[in-house]
């Protein structure tokens, strides 16, 4: 039997305001957990998690959060700046706070396309024994990006930032929940996604909260999804041994797509 990997999931409320604030935040909310990690544990962040500061502080603070807790850090994302052009990219930190992977925001939604330029950097990354997938918020909701992967991954990463025109969360919610689990059953994955919490500031669209993990191996439709409901943070056990049995079990009824 395998040792089962942690994954860490968030739902905070953060600021819009141009600084390091969101990462102090996170910090706080994190230790408040008394989180037990170990190094190939996950802490997943949500989107635009830095906002307006340079690259530099954005990775030494991503570096410094994962040194802290002693795990991987998925460090939801930053508006990076490139010459004349931004693009919303990525970065996941070790335990040691090194840079171990990069990833990008493939397609810009709605008002975001006038500040940033799509990336072309697939989040692709092992820790452990899971292959893992990271897709920046609407890049989730394109197919196509998952036939791109160049390998099936164990484990799909959405660091999100829900926003949404409707007067209250609950049809984003539904949607995001639809979603992850027809993606965790369809590839056979465990998704987890990571999101702001629902909250309303003046002149800008709410985010809708829509933190959550879905996990295909279960048989309850109650449990297929479970969302952080009122939780700030939420730790969820990854099993490999219980994918590999449901990815085998569907293969063997002719009802899965195998990856070569």
């Amino acid at each position: 039997m395998t040792q089962k990997t942690k994954l860490v999931l968030v739902k905070p409320e953060l600021s819009y305001e141009p600084s390091m604030v969101n990462l102090t935040t996170l910090t706080q909310l994190l230790e408040a957990e008394a989180l037990q990690l170990a190094p190939t544990d996950i802490v997943l962040l949500p989107e635009h998690t830095v906002v307006e500061s340079s690259r530099d502080l954005y990775l030494r603070g991503i570096a410094e959060l994962a040194r802290r807790f002693g795990c991987h850090v998925v460090g939801g994302s930053h508006h990076q700046q490139r010459g004349n052009t931004k693009v919303n990219a990525g970065a996941v930190c070790d335990a040691r706070g090194q840079v171990i992977a990069e990833y990008e925001k493939l397609r810009p939604y709605a008002a975001e396309r006038a500040r940033v330029e799509g990336g072309d950097v697939l989040g692709e990354l092992s820790i452990g024994e899971f292959r893992i997938l990271v897709l920046i918020c609407a890049d989730f909701w394109f197919s196509d990006v998952f036939v791109r992967a160049k390998v099936l991954p164990d484990l799909v990463l959405v660091p999100a930032h829900s926003v949404s025109r409707k007067p209250d969360p609950s049809y984003s919610r539904s949607l995001w929940r639809h979603l992850s689990v027809a993606r965790a059953y369809e590839f056979g994955v465990y998704v987890g996604v990571s999101d702001w919490a629902h909250s309303r500031v003046p002149g800008m669209l709410a985010p809708s909260g829509v933190s959550g993990f879905a996990d295909p191996t279960r048989v309850l439709d109650s449990e297929l999804f479970t969302p952080l409901a009122e939780r700030a943070a939420q730790t969820f056990e990854l099993d490999r041994d219980k994918l590999v049995a449901f990815r085998a079990d569907r293969l063997d009824r002719g009802f899965f797509w195998k990856r070569a």
